[in-house]
């Protein structure tokens, strides 16, 4: 294991010789890196760990927050850079700390929160805590995911502003995600930015904010440009992540806007789709 790649060998790399052809991979964590059981498959842990040895960094791009993000880390013995919260935080996991920060204004999604009701009718809404230890407070009526992470449910939606957030996650009891996220972004895309990453997924971000963004700062750190990097991604807001790397790779299991635009499909989270075009790479 080393603290640029993060993750673990088994082989000890590929035995191929001369660098791999980019110097940054950067994936997704839910739908792509991980399989539907949350965990990343040998094959998978065995083909980034080739890249590695071959001269590859590994970053974890995802939107998930750095409390719902840290174990997994861990699980996978990741001690490299994560960027968080859809570009809000970059999280240095082998020393455990969140290195940059970047939190929602919570008067202006205040605002953004009664222009789209305007719009649409009542929302129910959940509020991610700023922080390494940051709790997701649930607001009355919305719907958890139900991946058995840590929640705190709220009475009144007031209380979902005591503490600095990074992102809300809206829902509303008629509209589905494509067209919550649509209608969101059309009122209120002057305030914040929103974006979606699953289903019942839409996100509310400080405007401007992205994937790409959170990455550009941890691509930085590591002295990698982004015509260095191949990305892997899923869900539309992996969008502009895979626009900012040289090479945006969709997986099989993608978002219809994602495969639309992606340089390349691969095979889907649950067939190995990030190992299988590692090892085409490796082989090359």
């Amino acid at each position: 294991m080393t603290a640029e790649t993060g993750v673990h060998s088994r082989s000890g790399g590929s035995g191929a010789e001369g660098p791999f052809p980019y110097r940054l991979i950067a994936t997704d964590l839910d739908g792509t890196l991980l399989r539907d059981d949350a965990t990343a498959s040998p094959r998978t842990v065995e083909a980034l760990a080739a890249a590695a040895a071959r001269g590859a960094a590994h970053i974890v791009v995802t939107g998930r927050s750095v409390p719902w993000t840290k174990h997994i880390l861990a699980d996978l013995g990741y001690t490299g850079l994560a960027v968080c919260g859809q570009g809000a935080q970059v999280y240095d996991a082998g020393a455990e700390r969140v290195l940059t920060s970047v939190t929602l204004d919570r008067r202006l999604a205040q605002l953004a929160i009664a222009k789209i009701e305007a719009e649409t009718g009542p929302l129910a809404v959940a509020a991610s805590q700023d922080g390494m230890d940051g709790e997701v407070l649930i607001g009355p009526g919305y719907r958890e995911q139900g991946k058995g992470l840590p929640v705190v449910m709220c009475t009144h939606r007031d209380e979902l502003w005591a503490q600095p957030l990074n992102k809300l996650y809206l829902q509303h009891p008629g509209l589905g995600t494509d067209e919550l996220a649509k209608a969101a972004s059309m009122v209120a895309g002057d305030l914040v930015s929103i974006t979606m990453s699953g289903e019942d997924l839409v996100e509310m971000i400080p405007l401007g904010l992205s994937k790409a963004k959170g990455l550009s700062i941890a691509a930085r750190r590591l002295g990698v440009r982004a015509r260095e990097t191949i990305a892997f991604g899923d869900m539309p807001n992996d969008l502009p992540m895979l626009a900012w790397a040289a090479h945006g790779v969709a997986m099989a299991n993608a978002h219809p806007e994602l495969l639309a635009v992606a340089d390349e499909i691969t095979e889907s989270n649950e067939a190995d789709g990030i190992a299988v075009l590692l090892e085409r790479l490796l082989a090359a």
